[in-house]
């Protein structure tokens, strides 16, 4: 047993001692001095560290059709010893009927280039233009699923703080973990996916992030709630995650809402709150009914701004089984000596919602299309 504890410490990680709020540095204390910090080519390195940690980079696409898809690949880092690489693919099916197209498949001979911001390996090329403004992403990786998107920026990048990192540790100097966003919030998107079925135009607008997590994951978070807001004005975006009580159950949020070309705001005082829910007899987990997602804080001219999206999310997309494709009797035996149950409930209501904003005294409402995850993991 002592070994297999140790072996799934590695790969998949036990509880952590109560370290108490103190040991999480959250990116907030950074937003006092900065509140946010534009991305250059720069910011938008892959990381590629020698230690535990996990690194996406991830495309939402709402095309002007209604398709909704997700594209990701995620590089990874176990103790060191391991590194993995994969290319995920997500067409929703929007009917309700869970007939999703997804594929996840393992890549070989995955590289950067020499200033590592962009990816590419045998049958993938993720590329950003010298400009810095637009990915091209092209795969044959699957047969079943072929990929030739171009993603352009509309608006700033960024990232919140100076340097979009909340830092995990007793030694504020030495930390052993970290937890990184950045967005490209408003993007234009053009291109197709190709199944065996049909070909999916997706014209339309998209969302960027990449991310790090820099330690093992349910060690870093024990819940999460993000959101993807897009109007044909204003776009808004927050992500939130809860620690566990290792950290204090300790909130960090990032958000921001952008119109047009411009960032109108972006900082850390944003909430989420379930305003209703219902047990998941699956998971156990109580799956949101409806969220009330609130912005608040300073435009760039010192306005103060409120904003607002809520409303029921409606029948969910998908619940998605983190631990699925583990063997059943490690997925025991990791949720009794870890307590982790990662389970991800995602939506997007077919009625629209509508995004409320206050600038000053001014008010406005703009119906849009909202896609949003909610994750429990422990």
């Amino acid at each position: 047993m002592n070994w297999l504890k140790s072996t799934l410490s590695a790969a998949v990680g036990t509880q952590e001692p109560i370290y108490g709020p103190e040991a999480i540095r959250s990116v907030a204390q950074q937003t006092a001095e900065t509140p946010y910090t534009i991305l250059n080519k720069d910011l938008l390195r892959w990381k590629a560290y020698q230690y535990t940690n996990v690194e996406t980079q991830t495309f939402y696409v709402m095309a002007d059709n209604g398709t909704l898809v997700m594209v990701q690949v995620i590089y990874s880092n176990i103790a060191g010893i391991h590194t993995t690489a994969h290319f995920n693919t997500k067409i929703f099916d929007q009917s309700g009927a869970g007939n999703h197209i997804w594929h996840s498949d393992g890549l070989s001979n995955f590289m950067f280039d020499e200033q590592m911001v962009c990816f590419g390996a045998d049958n993938l090329t993720i590329t950003l233009n010298e400009e810095g403004d637009s990915y091209t992403i092209k795969s044959t990786v699957n047969p079943d699923c072929l990929v030739d998107l171009k993603i352009t920026r509309k608006a700033p990048g960024f990232t919140i703080g100076k340097d979009g990192t909340s830092y995990f540790g007793t030694d504020p100097k030495n930390p052993w973990g970290s937890m990184t966003h950045s967005f490209w919030a408003r993007c234009a998107v053009e291109g197709s996916i190709t199944t065996k079925e049909k070909s999916y135009d997706l014209a339309g607008r998209g969302l960027f992030i990449p991310a790090m997590q820099g330690m093992k994951p349910h060690h870093a978070a024990a819940r999460w709630n993000f959101i993807n807001f897009q109007t044909p004005t204003y776009s808004a975006v927050m992500m939130e995650f809860t620690t566990p009580p290792s950290y204090g159950s300790t909130k960090v949020n990032v958000g921001a809402i952008l119109k047009d070309d411009e960032i109108v705001y972006a900082g850390a005082t944003n909430t989420v709150t379930h305003t209703s829910s219902t047990t998941d007899e699956t998971s156990g987990w109580p799956e949101p009914t409806s969220i009330k997602w609130e912005w608040t804080g300073k435009t760039a001219d010192g306005q103060d701004l409120s904003a607002e999206v809520d409303g029921s999310l409606g029948k969910r997309l998908d619940r998605v089984d983190v631990m699925g494709e583990v063997p059943g009797f490690i997925k025991t035996i990791a949720g009794s000596v870890a307590g982790t149950k990662p389970y991800i409930f995602q939506f997007s209501p077919a009625e629209k919602l509508s995004l409320k904003l206050k600038i000053g005294e001014t008010e406005t409402t703009e119906e849009g299309f909202m896609f949003s995850e909610s994750t429990f993991i422990s």
